[in-house]
This record gives structure tokens, sequence and C-alpha cells, in this order.
């Protein structure tokens, strides 16, 4: 008989606080040795090697737009594709001239906000005032920003909140006192019809929570759906909410589907961090509303027409008048959103931000009746303070059994600074303040069912619109032996396709990205959209392989390739996953992390391909047991033949 879990270690506030803030700064240390510390002693050459530069690279433009902000056009000089990177969206760059060496003063800093195959557009406050008509490199650093706010919100909490609206909060969550649930609101008239009966069940469970209340989410099972209809609920209480998760892109989610009703909504954040369809719902955008509409358009006019001319100027006397009537421009523009700002936070009924963005300075002054943090099995406990501090009840909706958030630093992961919220209040109130959703409304059954019986214990069940969908079902897509099953499993053993090691020491099979790259082709001739199908690997070593492959594919280009880490939260209608690892020792390394493969695996809707050598990979317990499912209920393949 299997014995009962031990309840989870007791943590008290003062533990915490002293233990995480020296862990707070081993990995600082860790993310600026990885970044700006490596940039001050490397050559911009092996910077680009490691995939943390981009050098030779041309501005072929600047537009004015995201509300003020200066988009800067960077194009390779060659008119090449970009070599492989490791840059992404909203990550912090500093722009250099090409020449020079990695201690060169730059010309500035940004923020990544688009990437193309051939194109990197970086967003900045200002044009520099000279070199942008030399070649250029871009340099990704740590944005140490973060961190102070991190360890601000650390030293607040030690401090104690006894004036703060979480003073009867905080107890809760450190186990001094359990939650505690009223009755009163039990029943409610839905925003949302079709909630399956999981979810109108976490609806209800959240509404009468008096303090903490935490919402499982397995894969695909509408999570964000029963946290949207939440907060609609609680805004119709006449409360006013701070909804936030770890990601941009969680936030923008939210932001969509509460703005499709007639709530206030307002969304803070970097205009290059938003998604293009949330940017009216954008504090700046708002702001602006609240002046002259047609005073806004002009000076944003004039701002455009001043940055193409100081691009253009060639001598400094210029550049330096037009850059003082740009200041000043830029002042009005500051002073008239300034007073404005208060009035639309005020006037909001959910402010959205990302838990970090949660301590800017527009939300100093204001407090929360409800603090709803989706994504929170994948955020960082530190972080999640931040946004709890400003609430009187939180909701966390999340699931720890999906990837927990990428820790840096291998000595403070040991220590527990992975160890997420959501995941302690788990081990302390499972059985009194949690509940999971069952119906999960993404995946066919046959792939659903390998997680659910793995990590769920078997209590996840596939709606019956999706439970059965084929890929050949889709328009266009013709029924073929790459479109018919929903299961393929592509096993490359005794195939000579053993794993190599790059300069930064991650693994990549060149064998196994062609076969993953072939079978991506298969999909395209049989039909299927080039982007409804992605590629996810554990290792950016193969993911730098398999675009250099897909690249050489025109029908491919649409293809996404990532990690996995970098796919959680998303869903493609065919996933092909590369698990690179094939040696004499039959080491997995992270491969065996159940997380991990539950993401790569519930990330496909209609069909899940792996790609492994069975020899390797089976000598796991756990993977052993995902190819035997593969081989049981889908099309085993025989990697030497698939061509």
């Amino acid at each position: 008989m299997k014995k009962p879990a031990k309840p989870a270690p007791k943590v008290t506030l003062e533990s915490f606080v002293s233990k995480m803030l020296p862990l707070l700064e081993l990995e600082k240390e860790a993310e600026i040795a990885a970044s700006t510390e490596t940039i001050g002693m490397t050559n911009p050459d092996v910077l680009q090697q490691r995939g943390s530069a981009l050098k030779g690279l041309k501005c072929v433009g600047v537009e004015a737009g995201l509300l003020g902000k200066s988009l800067l056009l960077l194009q390779p000089n060659s008119g090449e594709l970009l070599p492989s990177h490791k840059l992404s969206t909203h990550d912090v760059v500093l722009l250099k001239p090409n020449k020079g060496g990695s201690a060169a003063e730059s010309l500035g800093q940004g923020v990544v906000y688009r990437i193309k195959d051939k194109s990197i557009t970086v967003a900045m406050d200002d044009v520099p005032d000279e070199g942008v008509n030399s070649l250029l490199r871009l340099e990704k650093v740590a944005n140490e920003v973060t961190y102070q706010r991190l360890k601000s919100t650390l030293l607040d909490l030690g401090k104690g909140v006894s004036r703060g609206p979480a003073t009867d909060l905080v107890p809760v969550l450190f186990g001094e006192k359990p939650p505690s649930f009223s009755k009163t609101h039990a029943t409610y008239e839905p925003y949302n019809t079709e909630l399956d009966e999981s979810q109108v069940k976490a609806v209800k469970m959240a509404l009468s929570a008096q303090d903490v209340m935490l919402l499982h989410g397995p894969p695909g099972t509408g999570k964000t759906t029963a946290v949207v209809e939440i907060i609609l609920q609680e805004v119709k209480r006449g409360l006013k909410v701070l909804a936030c998760a770890s990601s941009n892109i969680a936030v923008d989610n939210m932001v969509e589907r509460l703005a499709c009703h007639k709530v206030k909504v307002v969304r803070l954040g970097h205009p290059a961090r938003l998604l293009p369809q949330v940017l009216d719902c954008a504090l700046d955008a708002q702001v602006l509303k609240t002046d002259n509409s047609s005073l806004a358009k002009d000076i944003r006019k004039e701002i455009s027409v001043l940055n193409a001319k100081i691009l253009k100027a060639k001598d400094r006397k210029s550049r330096d008048e037009l850059r003082r009537e740009l200041r000043q421009l830029s002042k009005e523009e500051r002073q008239r959103q300034q007073k404005a700002v208060t009035d639309v936070i005020q006037g909001a009924s959910v402010v959205l931000t990302t838990l970090t963005g949660a301590m800017s300075a527009q939300l100093q002054k204001v407090d929360f009746d409800v603090v709803v943090l989706d994504e929170a099995a994948q955020a960082l406990e530190t972080a999640c303070w931040i946004a709890i501090l400003k609430g009187r009840r939180c909701l966390l909706a999340g699931d720890h059994l999906q990837l927990a958030p990428t820790v840096l630093s291998k000595e403070a992961e040991k220590q527990g600074f992975g160890t997420t919220l959501f995941e302690r209040l788990a081990g302390l109130y499972a059985s009194q303040a949690m509940t999971m959703l069952t119906v999960q409304y993404r995946m066919h059954e046959h792939i659903m069912d390998w997680s659910s019986h793995e990590l769920y214990g078997g209590k996840i069940q596939a709606h019956e619109l999706v439970a059965s969908r084929k890929l050949f079902e889709l328009d266009g897509v013709k029924k073929t032996p790459a479109t018919e099953h929903t299961l393929v499993l592509i096993d490359i053993c005794g195939c000579d396709m053993e794993e190599s090691k790059d300069e930064t020491e991650s693994s990549f099979n060149e064998g196994e990205a062609r076969i993953a790259i072939t079978h991506a082709q298969k999909l395209v001739e049989s039909g299927v959209k080039a982007i409804d199908i992605g590629i996810v690997t554990p290792y950016a070593a193969q993911v730098n392989v398999l675009r250099r492959m897909r690249n050489e594919e025109q029908r491919l280009l649409e293809v996404e390739i990532s990690t996995i880490d970098g796919f959680q939260g998303r869903e493609k209608e065919a996933m092909i996953i590369s698990m690179v690892r094939s040696n004499d020792k039959k080491e997995v390394g992270f491969l065996s992390d159940k997380r991990r493969m539950n993401v790569a695996v519930t990330r496909a809707k209609r069909q899940c391909c792996v790609i492994c050598d069975s020899d390797t990979v089976g000598k796991d317990p756990f993977l052993k047991r995902l190819l035997d499912y593969f081989e049981k209920h889908g099309e085993y393949c025989y990697g030497l033949y698939y061509q």
C-alpha cells in the first residue's frame, strides 16, 4: 500500500525572507555572468557564436510608434538571413558600433520588439545622436531592474505589512492560519454559459474564498477561460482587480478576453512587450485618449518627422538642435500623460501587468480587492509577492506539473529558489483550497491519455469536440501515411545518429534533425499548413540545427521551432519532438523531467510525433512508459528508412 505523502514543511515568513535574499543575489549574479559580465570580457565574435549578440547590422528605417517609442529596423548588411541567435522579443539589448571590443560604449538601450528571418526591430526611447548610419551590433544584457524590484519586495515583506491591504492574507500564505470560505457568493449568473462542471466549481470556489484559492489547470483544460470568468464576476461585485502573470503573452491573453466585455481594463507595460491587438488597452494609449486626440496625433507626427531628420542629419550641430526640439516635444507629451495616468488607473476595474510590472510607479499608491495570478506555477515566489502585497484576497491559477520557472543559478535552484508559491501552497492546502479542472479542449484523447494517467491520476477527460479529431480532417489536408496517425514514434536506434555537443556544451543530433524536417515536409506535402506545425526539443543547440535546415526549405519557413521550455503555453495542430540524446552511456539528462515531457507532448492538438533513440531514452523508466504508450497506440517507424 502506498504511503501517504508527508505534509509539506512549514515555511515561516522570517525564514522565507532570510533564505530568499541571498538566493536572489546568486540568481542575479548568474544572469549578469551570462550577459553583461560576459559581454565585458568576451569579444563580439564569441558572443555571436554563443547567440548573445548580432553583428554586422544596418539600420534601414526608423518609425514613430508604440506610444512615443522609436522603432529601429535592423538588417544584416550582407542581405542574408540573421545568423542563429538566442535573442527573443522583450529582451533588453544594447545597440553598439559594429567595430570595437565588447567594452565599447553603447549608443543606447532598447527592447527587442519583433524578430524575422532577415530583420530585427528594436524599440528605443530615442534615436541615438550619432553612429546609426554605420554598421551596428546588438548585445543582450541582464535586466537588473527586475532584481531590484524583487529585493525591495522581500525587504518590504520582512518588515511586515501591518498597514497594507494584505495584512490578513499573509499569515494564511505562510500556514499560520487556514484559508476560509464563505457560502454567500456560491451562486452567480455566468458571463460564459459554456463552462464545464469543473470550471463552474472553480468559479464558485474562487468567489467564496476569503483569502486564497488555488485553481489547478492541466494542459488544455481552459484555465484562463475560468480565470476570466472569475475576474468578470469580481468586477460585477464592484471589486477592483489586479491581474498578473509571469509572461507578457499570458497577460495579453487575459486582456484580449476581458476587452470583449464591457469592462474597464488597463494594461501596464512597455509597448514593445505588448501584442499589437491589445495596444488600445495600454495605459499610454488610454492616457492619450483623455487629452485632445488631434493634438496628440500632431505631436506624434512631429516626433516622427524629427526622428527621420536626426537620422539624416550630417553634422552634430544640426542633430543637437533637432534633439533639443525633440526633447521639448517629448516633455510636453509626458506632462500631458502624467496628469491623466492617475485618472485612468483609478477609473479601471481591472489593471493587468506582469508580476514585476506590478511594482511600477503608477501603482505605488493603489490597493486592490483581489489579486489574480495566472501562470502562477511558472512564477518565482518572490515575484508573486510583488502583486500579492497589493490585495486583500488572491487567486493563483496554474499547473505545478508543467515547467517551473527557469533558474540560472544552479546553487540557487539547489537551495529551493525555483520552488513556486503555487507548489508550496498546494502542499499546504490541496484538500482545503484547491480545485482541478478536468475537461480538456485541445488534444485528441490518445495524446491526452498518457499525460492524464501519468501525471493527473487519470482524471482528465477529452471534450467530445476534440476527442477523436484527426490531422487529415483539417481543410485541405489529405489522408496520407504522414497524416493518418495521431501518435508517431520514429526510432533512430541503430541508425548511427549519435548526439554531439556544441561549444556551449548543449547537445544536438543532426540525424534526428533531418528526420524531423523530413516529417514536416511530408506533412506540408499532405496539405498541412507550415504555420500549424511546431518542432520542439530540450536543447538550444538542436534548435539552431533545426532552424538552419528549415531555412533551406522555402515551404517550411513558417514551421515554428523552439525549445520545449520556450513553447510552454503554446499549441499546434501537429507537434514534432526531437529528443536528441543517443549515446553509449545511455544518459538522458533533463529529458527525465516529467514536467518537461508533459509540456512537450501536450502542445499537440491532432498529431504528436516523437523522434528518439529508444535504446538510450528507454533506459529511463518514465520515458520508457512514454515510448511504450506511443508504440501501443500509434505508428512505429524505423528512422533509417524514414525518407
